[in-house]
């Protein structure tokens, strides 16, 4: 076989008169009366290689190549005629005069494109995988992950953190979502759990006197999956001892910038703009908000006082609120029918209904100007600033619920007003969540992040076991146009916080044990306060290349079903196999699958 000397994205007019040899894949060929022009692809660029007539055997041999073939090629560079340079092609200046080839294997017509952008479904793209993972885009992208993930190593090594692996199969432990369950042979009836995160071992690596730890490593979540989610997924895990919020915060700001800088060429701000939990719902209606737009949440509860609106004053007498976002220059286009499908959308995430306003023409039209006073859509003008085809899009209710809505909403009309640049980056952060939330399904105060996140002591002490939604944590999240990269906390090391924590979470000493016993035994032999995040690697690239679905930045992603369209897993398995792991299956409906 030739080995080849250049790859198909190496060659310019400076190579002119050397014998070069390249290998690659068949992109596409033109016999033009009897010369063949073909060009030779690999992951590095292309390059027109040329069969000349008078080659009797070589234009033999080159009439019955296809697309896909792949092949070697001997050959001389020679600089192309002025009118044939391709300046839209790295390698256009220049061709190869073929003297030898080898074709090394032949393909048959591939059931996708290769070589040229198309509407290919995603479910063919998905079954046909490695020939999807041939096309420009996906090389990009795949590139571009391989580059992010040695910029984020380069950073976490220079920094002096220790890449340290631990283990895939570990003990299932209650960390919000269902377990991947692998069955033990060598002890019937137990399992072994998938991780859903490194978590309870970057701890104890912390206690083992590693105080800086990272690792780029899968994690596993049974859940219901959509676009921004996969069951197994690579998460971007570091962890530091004798440290506080500021030194995370700082640490994981400094790796965003030369990750974006390195990769993109982009500079990102330091300090990021920070805000709290509450601040972020309030004004965005969202723990994690786009801020490449406004469209704020605005209060205009002040604006209702004294109405006699009855269903307004309702809801403020018991505690209830008003808010609403103005939309700007954009009241002509929005008809009854565009207003009626915003308000379906608003009464999806709790919304009891939706009024508007408009200003067009000096004209101010209001769904509810009948129910109130001219005072009230007076005051509603001014506290907005309502400038000439703005509208108004209001919901009345208890604070959550307006912020959820209004949230959906904002996003809604974001969408509609193509107001999301996706080479535009905003970065934040999003501190003091909640450290625990009432579960129905359970009915007891469960723990927002985890159980080992280290609460706001002063809310500790102030409100114990009455109210504990109140409680904040030192918890903190970061965020990039709309979505959550990722987030951390501080870890409790104080047994006497951690046995409070436990309490109010009604988790009694016996389940302590059983669920966490080997962590706290190990914090009784000395533990440093310690603190760390963890940021989704698939989302940050997918985020970072302007990719809607982190399934086109994964090499070998499943659908939303869990499937491998490609290897058809998950699969049966034989009784034999069963029989060795003391298992038996369930008859049960097949499910179609679903992208």
């Amino acid at each position: 076989m030739l080995k080849k000397t250049h790859t198909c994205g190496d060659l310019n007019a400076g190579h002119s008169g050397q014998e070069v040899v390249l290998a690659g894949w068949v992109d596409h060929r033109r016999d033009l009366g009897g010369i063949i022009f073909t060009t030779l692809r690999d992951r590095y660029g292309t390059t027109q290689i040329v069969f000349d007539p008078e080659k009797e055997k070589l234009i033999e041999q080159a009439k019955n190549l296809g697309g896909e073939d792949v092949i070697t090629v001997k050959g001389v560079v020679r600089s192309r005629p002025d009118d044939a340079i391709n300046k839209n092609q790295k390698t256009g200046e220049i061709e190869v005069d073929v003297l030898e080839l080898e074709i090394l294997s032949s393909a048959d017509t591939p059931p996708i494109y290769t070589n040229i952008e198309s509407d290919t479904s995603e479910e063919m793209r998905l079954k046909y995988r490695y020939l999807d993972l041939r096309t420009k885009r996906m090389q990009k992208n795949i590139i571009m992950r391989h580059k992010i993930v040695q910029s984020i190593r380069s950073f976490f090594n220079e920094e002096g953190f220790l890449d340290i692996e631990t283990p895939v199969l570990t003990k299932s432990t209650p960390e919000g979502a269902r377990d991947y369950l692998v069955p033990a042979r060598l002890k019937p009836g137990n399992f072994y759990a998938l991780p859903q995160s490194p978590q309870l071992f970057k701890q104890l690596l912390m206690v083992s006197g590693y105080d800086k730890y990272y690792q780029i490593v899968k994690c596993f979540r049974d859940e219901d999956l959509r676009a921004d989610r996969q069951p197994e997924f690579t998460q971007i895990d570091y962890e530091m001892s004798f440290v506080d919020e500021e030194d995370v915060i700082d640490c994981t700001e400094r790796m965003l910038a030369k990750v974006f800088k390195d990769t993109l060429d982009v500079d990102v701000p330091l300090p990021l703009q920070r805000i709290s939990y509450e601040e972020a719902m309030d004004r965005f209606g969202s723990d994690k908000p786009d801020l490449r737009f406004g469209l704020e949440l605005t209060d205009i509860s002040k604006c209702f006082e004294g109405t006699g609106f009855q269903i307004i004053s309702d809801i403020l007498e018991n505690g209830g609120v008003v808010k609403g976002i103005k939309v700007e220059n954009a009241a002509a286009k929005y008809s009854r029918k565009m207003l009626k499908e915003l308000e379906d959308h608003a009464k999806h995430y709790g919304a009891k209904g939706l009024m508007n306003i408009k200003l067009m023409d000096g004209n101010l039209k209001a769904s509810f100007a009948k129910a109130v006073e001219p005072g009230v859509l007076d005051k509603i003008t001014e506290t907005l600033e309502l400038k000439d085809d703005d509208f108004v899009l209001i919901v009345a209710g208890q604070r959550d619920t307006v912020n959820v809505s209004l949230g959906a909403l904002r996003l809604e009309i974001a969408k509609r007003e193509n107001l999301r640049n996706s080479h535009e980056y905003k970065l934040l952060w999003v501190t003091r969540f909640p450290m625990f939330e009432y579960s129905e399904e359970e009915d007891r105060y469960v723990a927002q992040h985890h159980p080992f996140t280290m609460p706001v002591l002063e809310d500790l002490d102030k409100f114990g076991d009455d109210d504990p939604s109140k409680i904040k944590a030192y918890a903190y999240d970061v965020v990039l146009n709309g979505w959550e990269l990722g987030g951390g906390s501080m870890r409790i090391h104080d047994p006497k916080i951690q046995e409070r924590v436990f309490d109010l979470l009604k988790i009694d000493r016996a389940s302590q044990k059983e669920k966490f016993g080997f962590l706290l035994e190990a914090f009784k032999y000395g533990v440093p306060p310690h603190g760390g995040c963890a940021l989704g690697l698939d989302r940050m690239v997918s985020l970072m290349l302007g990719e809607d679905n982190i399934r086109d930045v994964i090499a070998f992603p499943k659908t939303t079903s869990g499937t491998c369209l490609m290897t058809s897993a998950p699969s049966p398995v034989d009784e034999v196999q069963l029989h060795k792991l003391n298992l038996e299956c369930k008859k049960s409906e097949k499910v179609v699958n679903k992208i």
